[in-house]
């Protein structure tokens, strides 16, 4: 994680590039779990984890602000923030349109490299089920839905979901969800159904049963919890 060096030993300030890759790595912080909802994100822990000054880590935890991943409180801190239970359930309602589209273009592309991913991680999926594997389970969820969005060969998806997926800290979310009993079993299963109306060329069946699936999980998310007491209230 070391940044660049000046010839002087002092610690350069990184280029646009570089900062885009500061952004990327605390915001990957954020979102696998390293520091949970409401937890503190100290600016002095990050500059020397990153090995760079405060300046551009100032700048990236602004940018997280404005994806909705933080919360700066003036005088006090950065804060990990968690979606109100409203903001779930809006985010959702955009993913589902956003992958019942994606699984439509891609129905129509017909026999495509993605379509050999998808059942691959399908039979990967189906081995974590039989062996109870909830951390590779949840892992395969994250790879079955973004290979989907990109198989749909569609720029400006990939690049609005990317973002929804961010605010929505999807990954917490499926973590939580994917040890509620019987829940793998049963989003394999819609996995399959997906795949399945894929593989006919089947663009409305695609979507249909990709929508089924992700308003399934948005259900799950919903009562996965721990939805703060705050959150709550704000919804």
């Amino acid at each position: 994680m070391q940044a660049t060096v000046a010839a002087n030993g002092d610690k350069s300030e990184p280029d646009a590039s570089d900062r885009d890759g500061l952004l990327g790595r605390i915001r990957r912080l954020v979102l696998g779990g390293d520091f949970p909802p409401g937890a503190l994100l100290p600016e002095a822990y990050l500059a020397q984890e990153f090995d760079v000054s405060r300046t551009p880590v100032r700048e990236a935890l602004k940018q997280l602000q404005h994806e909705g991943l933080v919360e700066i409180r003036p005088k006090v801190g950065t804060f990990v923030r968690e979606p109100t239970r409203r903001e779930i359930i809006e985010l959702f309602q955009l993913k589902e349109s956003l992958e019942g589209l994606a699984a439509s273009l891609l129905a129509r592309r017909g026999e495509v490299a993605e379509l050999d991913a998808l059942r691959r991680n399908l039979g990967h999926s189906e081995d974590a089920v039989l062996s109870g594997d909830t951390e590779a389970y949840a892992r395969l969820v994250h790879e079955f839905h973004w290979t989907i969005v990109r198989g749909s060969d569609n720029r400006k998806l990939v690049e609005h979901y990317e973002r929804l997926m961010n605010q929505l800290a999807y990954q917490r979310l499926v973590i939580r969800t994917v040890e509620h009993p019987g829940r793998i079993a049963a989003s394999t299963r819609e996995h399959r159904a997906v795949l399945e109306m894929i593989e006919d060329k089947d663009p409305f069946g695609s979507e249909s049963a990709m929508r089924n699936h992700v308003h399934a999980s948005s259900r799950e998310a919903l009562v996965a919890g721990p939805v703060s007491e705050q959150a709550r209230r704000n919804y």
